[in-house]
């Protein structure tokens, strides 16, 4: 199993936003959107502002893989959705630490619907 460096995690969970570009079905690519990521330990998280209705996580939940890029950083990466309520607990407290100044989108980041679509960055 393939993990986070020290240098990757430190740079990726620093960056304000990465880029995430979930494969389609014929294994290309989509375009990347720009989403927001937490760090919580040597685990990397995103979540869907739109909740399950984001098409980059329709895609990402679909296919489980794809590819991040941040702070000169890209990575190939798995997909694993992240139902433990401890942990999520843990990356509403990072999102709010991390972006609180913009506080009329953390809320919806750490509501329900968004919550329930907590993907763990896995590297391959």
């Amino acid at each position: 199993m393939t993990v986070w460096t020290s240098e990757e995690l430190q740079r990726i969970a620093t960056a304000e936003e990465v880029d995430i570009a979930p494969q389609r079905t014929d294994g290309s690519l989509r375009e990347p959107t720009t989403i927001w990521v937490v760090r919580d330990g040597d685990e990397l998280f995103v979540r869907s502002w739109r909740g399950g209705d984001g098409a980059w996580f329709r895609a990402a939940r679909a296919s489980h893989s794809g590819r991040v890029s941040a702070a000169g950083v890209t990575k190939d990466v798995a997909f694993a959705e992240e139902t433990d309520p401890a942990v999520n607990d843990r990356v509403d407290a990072a999102y709010r630490a991390k972006y609180g100044r913009y506080s009329s989108y953390v809320e919806p980041m750490v509501a329900a619907s968004a919550r329930a679509t907590t993907l763990r960055l896995l590297p391959r």
